[in-house]
């Protein structure tokens, strides 16, 4: 947590909340539609993403050396063991206190909004949901992947292109134009895979 963005802290918290509304009543068998994550379902997302709610930073900081300190082993492997875990155990790691208050190490709320938001739309997307992360988050996240150089961590290049969100008041940068929801674009810049037809322009 930083001094300068604890004002996102109830942001971040109504996204765990909303996507935990989303997912209570979701069938068992829709649990395991794939998610935007290669080789994730829905269930290993949720399990990614409710992993502080399960392991204290001590029990965290062991598996990782176990693995030899490899962030990515060891989240694939999370996910795996903890998706088998029933769906409700899911769904209330999403509305713990623990995770309406986690901050990723060195990554403030910023980092934990990100986290939040596009792991809900790993999730949600594929599963045909029509509800919109409200404006306010997702001009955060979308600042962070541009100006905040985010998109880089994922090897994605937007320099020279021009990006203009169809649904909410937001452009970033000039050249070639990829136009799309704000939510697609965020997920383009995460190099994700959004639905045919949701993005318009040339590709990233």
């Amino acid at each position: 947590m930083t001094d300068d963005d604890a004002h996102l802290q109830p942001v971040v918290a109504a996204e765990f909340s909303a996507l935990a509304d989303q997912l209570e009543t979701l069938a068992d068998a829709r649990w395991d539609t794939p998610s935007l994550c290669d080789g994730w379902r829905v269930r290993e997302v949720i399990a990614h993403v409710t992993m502080a709610a399960r392991y204290s930073g001590d029990e965290f900081m062991a598996r990782l050396q176990d693995c030899h300190f490899d962030f990515t082993r060891l989240s694939n492997q999370i996910a795996a063991e903890d998706a088998r875990l029933p769906t409700a155990d899911l769904v209330a790691g999403l509305r713990s206190e623990v995770m309406q208050h986690w901050t990723p190490p060195g990554g403030g709320y910023h980092g934990a909004l990100n986290h939040v938001v596009i792991h809900s739309l790993d999730a949600t997307v594929p599963l045909g949901s029509t509800r919109r992360i409200p404006d306010e988050a997702i001009r955060v996240v979308l600042d962070d992947l541009t100006q905040g150089g985010g998109h880089a961590r994922f090897g994605i290049d937007i320099e020279g292109r021009r990006l203009s969100a169809t649904d909410m008041d937001w452009t970033f940068g000039s050249g070639n134009e990829l136009c799309g929801s704000g939510e697609d674009l965020a997920l383009v810049m995460c190099g994700r895979t959004v639905p045919a037809g949701r993005v318009a322009g040339l590709p990233l």
